[in-house]
């Protein structure tokens, strides 16, 4: 699928090639090239546009994968790589069996736009950082520096303590500052709301300690239904928090996680597992359990920041599932109104 064009290829179930053609990226014109053939099952590569026309023709009537073209070798290991080969291998792989694609799942058109809110207010955070550590990089070379506070108060702090060589440069940017401050506070309580009427698993998730509203939020985002997992345990892999594996007869190397999946909600999950093994993380039996394996040095403790998203992500998952609050130590109580399965 390309911006302005999408190339299509319809075979038939022996593999016969119908149909090749290339259309406008359009719901209209993509239900059209498949309107002889009604009921299909259609393959789609991840891209911007693979879950808005997955979702359309879903509507349309045919059966829609989504295929993950990156665990895909016949599609980004080609040689002869064009749009062409990869419709022809994407109508072959489907016909034969989805599960050669890797399909991913296709979210609700409610879920990603609610995803997006955190997307959004992640982006403004981003951009606030880098202009914070501009500002900060631009008084170190004038031999000062600015003291130590929050990004929320970085705009009104550093107004005062700028040199008078940088005000004309760098007041401007400080206003800047403050004014996605003031985005980013918008959208938190755009979140709040959202989550408070929508979404009340996110109350239950945060629980947790380190889980905060944002990490709950995008769990359940993520996820949008734990029905979807058979076991919990599943979630760590569905993140990217498990190992690579590599293993052939008595070949079988430790290699690095993953990190498949959605790369933004490993963050999130992470950034919970470093707040609970950090100096400010109540003690809990799974700081415990992750202390006890960052024990070791440098390299166990990032093992260890990895081991504790990892079972976070387990144990929302189990905890949502359930209906179970989370406990420090002892068993969980069950949630005394009943949750809404989204």
């Amino acid at each position: 699928m390309g911006d302005k064009y999408s190339q299509v290829c319809v075979t038939d179930g022996a593999g016969v090639v119908l149909r090749e053609l290339s259309v406008k990226t359009e719901l209209v014109a993509l239900v059209g090239a498949l309107s002889a053939w009604p009921g299909s099952r259609v393959a789609l590569e991840t891209g911007t546009h693979s879950l808005w026309v997955a979702r359309g023709l879903l509507a349309a009537g045919h059966s829609v994968v989504v295929a993950d073209s990156r665990r895909v070798a016949l599609i980004h290991g080609n040689m002869k790589k064009c749009d062409v080969v990869d419709a022809r291998t994407l109508a072959r792989l489907v016909r034969v069996d989805p599960e050669l694609l890797s399909p991913v799942h296709v979210r609700s058109e409610r879920t990603q736009g609610h995803l997006e809110l955190l997307r959004a207010r992640d982006a403004l955070v981003g951009a606030r950082t880098g202009l914070i550590n501009h500002v900060r990089g631009a008084v170190k070379s004038f031999g000062e520096r600015l003291g130590a506070c929050s990004s929320e108060v970085f705009a009104r702090k550093a107004g005062e303590q700028l040199p008078a060589a940088l005000r004309a440069a760098l007041l401007p940017v400080l206003e800047l500052i403050g004014t996605l401050t003031a985005q980013i506070k918008g959208y938190d309580g755009k979140i709040a709301t959202v989550s408070e009427e929508q979404y009340p698993a996110v109350e239950l998730l945060r629980s947790v300690p380190g889980v905060g509203p944002i990490t709950a939020l995008g769990f359940v985002l993520s996820v949008e239904s734990p029905g979807r997992f058979g076991r919990s345990r599943q979630l760590g892999a569905y993140f990217g928090l498990v190992p690579r594996r590599d293993q052939s007869g008595e070949r079988d190397p430790q290699l690095r996680i993953t990190k498949a999946g959605d790369a933004f909600m490993r963050r999130l999950l992470v950034s919970a597992a470093q707040y609970i093994l950090g100096p400010f993380g109540p003690d809990t039996a799974l700081r415990r359990w992750g202390l006890a394996k960052a024990a070791g040095g440098k390299r166990a403790k990032r093992v260890a920041v990895v081991a504790v998203a990892r079972k976070l992500a387990v144990m929302l998952h189990a905890m949502w599932s359930n209906g179970t609050l989370y406990e420090a130590d002892g068993p969980p109580k069950l949630l005394a109104t009943a949750l809404e399965v989204v």
